[in-house]
């Protein structure tokens, strides 16, 4: 029910507007920043945030934005960020989550990591066939990615993804999702001239990256922050 009630929030144009912009940062949010992105007043621009806050679909902190404390630093402002958490409705309710929680738990004590890429890399390519035009540069590839859910952002020459799609099963089994991640999205960019995707493991974003097909191919400086890495699974459940 309480998913049904956050969900239903969003439908309201502006709300989805405020929720949009928010979760297209990489940082947190003022107010100010908000209403002017959505085309508001302030007012009623934190009267929304803070609705949305309430239900769960966003975070709000407080922070001096002079960087100063003490007496003459000023208030605190109030920032908002999009919550970790998922949210989904299913009518009649159906439980997806925890068989592909068990299916994820059998196919890594199988040790069947190599047919899950197999099947995930095909599984892109199927997609890829099944979609428009090619691609052709890294902007394209936003598109295509923006529409798997993705969320894409461009970080100079590198095209960063600020959801993954897997995140409540990447969190319990690294090794066995990301690898089946960075499969799908080698079988769905296969033929994609002058990027490739590899691994780069980031807070709060995929562990996936695209990129030029002629940048070094450089090692990841933290080899303890990659999820292909041999160790053991986080089966803490969600």
């Amino acid at each position: 029910m309480e998913d049904i009630e956050a969900i239903a929030l969003l439908q309201d144009p502006v709300r989805r507007r405020l929720y949009a912009y928010v979760g297209a940062q990489d940082r947190e949010v003022s107010r100010n920043e908000a209403a002017e992105a959505a085309g508001i007043q302030r007012t009623l621009a934190a009267f929304h945030l803070d609705r949305m806050v309430e239900a769960g679909l966003l975070e709000a902190v407080s922070r001096r934005l002079t960087g100063r404390s003490g007496p003459g630093a000023g208030r605190p402002a109030k920032l908002y960020r999009r919550t970790p958490g998922e949210r989904e409705v299913s009518l009649p309710p159906r439980d997806y989550r925890t068989a592909a929680g068990l299916l994820a738990e059998a196919a890594e004590a199988a040790g069947l990591d190599e047919e899950l890429r197999d099947a995930a890399r095909a599984h892109g390519k199927e997609l890829r066939e099944e979609g428009a035009a090619p691609c052709r540069g890294l902007e394209e590839v936003a598109a295509l990615l923006e529409r798997r859910g993705y969320e894409p952002c461009l970080d100079g020459r590198l095209l960063l993804m600020r959801n993954c799609p897997f995140h409540a099963l990447s969190e319990r089994f690294p090794p066995l999702v990301c690898g089946m991640n960075l499969a799908l999205l080698e079988g769905l960019l296969e033929g994609v001239e002058g990027v490739r995707v590899r691994i780069e493991a980031g807070p709060g974003r995929c562990c996936a990256v695209v990129e030029p097909a002629d940048a070094p191919a450089d090692a990841p400086a933290d080899p303890q922050a990659d999820p292909l890495a041999p160790g053991p699974s986080k089966n803490n459940g969600d």
